[in-house]
């Protein structure tokens, strides 16, 4: 349980995050406070900062929203034992990472620029996948073992 509330404090982090850039994205914040020189505006502002029409960073919060939602209710003493939580935060995770992982190379390589909270985000949703899937094999071994 401890997992999933490691989880949730994290995907709360990426709200912050994601709603900071959001909010820059949108015109309500000037200048993003990035200590890498010009990386966070040129990130924000290229073609790959939108997708479909929306904001990149506006799928961050709903993902993240999503998250902390999942992991808020797997706490519940309902869903304690229940190996979806698990799985379903692992899934969901894991997309956000795929996702992530696959911006920050168009950010480095194609761009050519980086963006501190890009990579505060990229981190924040690896270590959630990463929690969560290390829930995800001690529902595994606990099925192994019979429990």
């Amino acid at each position: 349980m401890n997992r999933r509330r490691a989880i949730a404090i994290l995907a709360l982090l990426g709200v912050f995050d994601s709603t900071y850039l959001l909010l820059h994205k949108l015109g309500q914040v000037g200048t993003l406070v990035c200590a890498i020189e010009g990386g966070c505006d040129t990130v924000n502002t290229s073609q790959y900062a939108s997708l479909l029409g929306f904001p990149v960073a506006g799928y961050g919060v709903i993902g993240y929203l999503l998250i902390l939602c999942l992991a808020l209710v797997s706490i519940q003493p309902r869903w304690v034992n229940d190996p979806r939580a698990d799985a379903t935060l692992a899934l969901v995770s894991g997309l956000g990472a795929l996702f992530s992982i696959y911006l920050t190379f168009v950010s480095l390589f194609v761009i050519q620029a980086a963006c501190q909270w890009c990579l505060i985000s990229l981190a924040l949703i690896l270590s959630i996948f990463t929690i969560s899937m290390w829930g995800v094999a001690a529902q595994l071994r606990m099925a192994i073992e019979g429990r």
